[in-house]
């Protein structure tokens, strides 16, 4: 999660200091947006699951470290292969 932070900070960082003007925001019915918010509640799901008794702990657990590891891993794409440009408009990011 730091990481991810980090990551919106450093492109923050870079739009504003790049002299470009702001992209334009998407739509809620973009697709791009809608992956982008699918993904954002998918990291809930394993935390809530488990305190609701839908799933047991255990299964909550490795299924939140699925989604940490692939969280982990767009973010390294994010950061290290990506264009800021890119990286704006990459549905794989926290808000």
């Amino acid at each position: 999660m730091v990481v991810e932070v980090h990551s919106n900070l450093r492109f923050a960082w870079l739009r504003k200091n790049s002299g470009d003007p702001v992209p334009a925001k998407l739509r809620f019915t973009h697709p791009l947006h809608l992956i982008f918010v699918a993904y954002n509640a998918v990291y809930w799901i394993p935390i809530i699951l488990p305190f609701t008794r839908a799933i047991d702990y255990r299964t909550g657990a490795i299924a939140f470290f699925v989604v940490i590891i692939i969280r982990g891993i767009a973010n390294l794409v994010r950061n290290n292969v990506l264009t800021p440009e890119q990286g704006e408009t990459f549905p794989l990011r926290i808000p």
